[in-house]
């Protein structure tokens, strides 16, 4: 297959993609540099040292990492970082166990000790397509694939997982015991724990993340509003 060569401009520095179909990239990190969208990554692999770009994620020095569909940048300027990579490598976390149980771990875990002190209260949202937290499981097969507006408190937050921001939303309702007082919502908009939202999504039901991560029902793709 005939590689594809593309040049670019970016800002005032000129940059290359030599893009071909490449192995997957595997290291150690030496070094972490995050940015409001993007994990830089000082690897340590076979075949020396490199630079890596990668969605935000959260890694730690000392982790070993895969990088799925590597892509070569030369003369490749961060603005974020004031600093020129001459080499630096863009491409995606690979579905590696260890990369895709530390970031399921980080935005999922852990909901049921949310620190939130006191009892939620949070109005009913208003429209034709208005649900409670325990709505929405109650009726989780009528919605699936559809449209429906939640207010509700943010009791978890984690942002840059896989390219999104999640948010685990309680109303009041619901009970405990079973799950139903918390559902997960995904946004590319971001929010903070405590505040109070009126999220706007797609319900989906029986979704799988992986890394032993799956849940009956869950809004995505939500836009946020106060």
């Amino acid at each position: 297959m005939r590689a594809l060569l593309a040049i670019c401009l970016f800002a005032s520095s000129a940059f290359v993609f030599a893009a071909s179909p490449a192995a997957p990239l595997k290291g150690a990190v030496l070094e972490v540099k995050d940015v409001e969208s993007y994990t830089y990554l000082r690897l340590k692999t076979q075949q020396g040292e490199t630079w890596a770009a990668v969605n935000r994620a959260p890694i730690k020095v000392g982790a070993e990492v895969t990088i799925a569909d590597p892509m070569l940048m030369q003369n490749f300027e961060s603005k974020s970082l004031h600093k020129t990579f001459p080499k630096i490598i863009f491409g995606s976390l690979a579905n590696a166990a260890t990369n895709s149980t530390m970031n399921m771990a980080t935005a999922h875990a852990g909901v049921a000790k949310a620190p939130v002190a006191g009892d939620i209260h949070v109005a009913k949202a208003v429209g034709a397509n208005a649900r409670t937290v325990a709505e929405i499981h109650l009726q989780s097969a009528k919605l699936n694939n559809k449209s429906v507006l939640l207010r509700g408190k943010v009791v978890k937050y984690n942002a840059g997982i896989m390219g999104k921001n999640w948010l685990h939303l309680r109303d009041g309702s619901g009970k405990d015991a079973d799950g139903s007082n918390d559902i997960l919502v995904t946004s590319t908009q971001q929010s903070k724990v405590g505040d109070v939202v009126i999220a706007q999504g797609t319900v989906h039901t029986d979704k799988d993340f992986g890394a032993g991560y799956a849940y009956k029902v869950l809004i995505e793709d939500a836009k946020l509003n106060p």
